[in-house]
């Protein structure tokens, strides 16, 4: 049986969590502690009292979320936010936070491998924070839009297109989440495809007079992927057994 320090360790040595700077309340790593063993691992995409309370009772007591508990300012244990902690807490539930590393590592990172959900091979990266490594990346692609749209329609529930750029896309970019920052990058990169999780409005009007195609299948949906890649790799180095706790989140 692993300790909580050997769990974390594992986890911040193979993610490179230090090697990306990331959003300042972010907050990577271990973020609530436990009483210091593990026994199973669990991922989730978002801390919150829901997840806690399944993981709980699916008796884990490491969990894995993509965001984290401290985004926002400090707020005071109360209500909601009490309600959160204290189920975490009164489970003894630790909470292991993983934001950009876990979007961009080339192995574990969701846009490497949303890539590789649709036999893509990513070879280049883009979208670099400052002092940090990048956490966007695209790849070759030879096949037709229509069936890139259609891949993804399959695995996702829900695929809002876009489609003002080629319909033979030469290369097709991902940026899991948020893609508003990768848009704007686009057009002096070449590409004209960009598969997402969700886009402000204002990307409709940019995406018509640059040619763009944009395909948003969900915040939620393209983040499931480096949560459960991590919590893969570290329950089978330590021989633990590991859940995905699903939401029923539609954004």
């Amino acid at each position: 049986m692993p300790t909580l320090a050997e769990v974390v360790r594992f986890c911040d040595e193979r993610t490179r969590r230090h090697a990306w700077k990331d959003h300042p309340n972010a907050l990577n790593g271990l973020q609530l502690e436990n009483e210091g063993r593990v026994t199973r691992l669990g991922a989730a995409v978002d801390a919150g009292r829901v997840p806690f309370a399944r993981a709980a009772a699916a008796g884990i007591d490491f969990l894995i979320v993509h965001h984290g508990l401290y985004w926002t300012p400090p707020q005071p244990l109360v209500g909601a936010c009490y309600a959160r902690f204290a189920t975490a807490i009164h489970a003894n539930l630790a909470v292991y936070g993983c934001h950009l590393p876990l979007d961009g590592h080339p192995e574990l990172g969701n846009n490497p491998l949303l890539a590789r959900q649709l036999g893509l091979t990513p070879d280049a990266t883009f979208l670099t924070p400052p002092g940090s490594e990048p956490v966007a990346c695209s790849a070759p692609y030879s096949g037709g839009r229509s069936a890139l749209r259609a891949a993804l329609e399959k695995n996702y529930g829900r695929v809002v297109a876009i489609e003002h750029g080629s319909s033979r896309p030469a290369r097709v970019a991902f940026c899991s989440g948020s893609g508003n920052s990768a848009v704007p990058e686009l057009p002096a990169l070449g590409i004209d495809t960009l598969v997402t999780g969700e886009l402000r409005e204002e990307w409709y009007n940019f995406a018509e007079e640059h040619g763009l195609n944009l395909y948003c299948c969900g915040h939620y949906a393209t983040e499931v992927h480096g949560v459960r890649a991590l919590a893969t790799e570290a329950a089978r180095h330590f021989g633990l057994p590991w859940e995905f706790i699903a939401t029923e989140n539609p954004l």
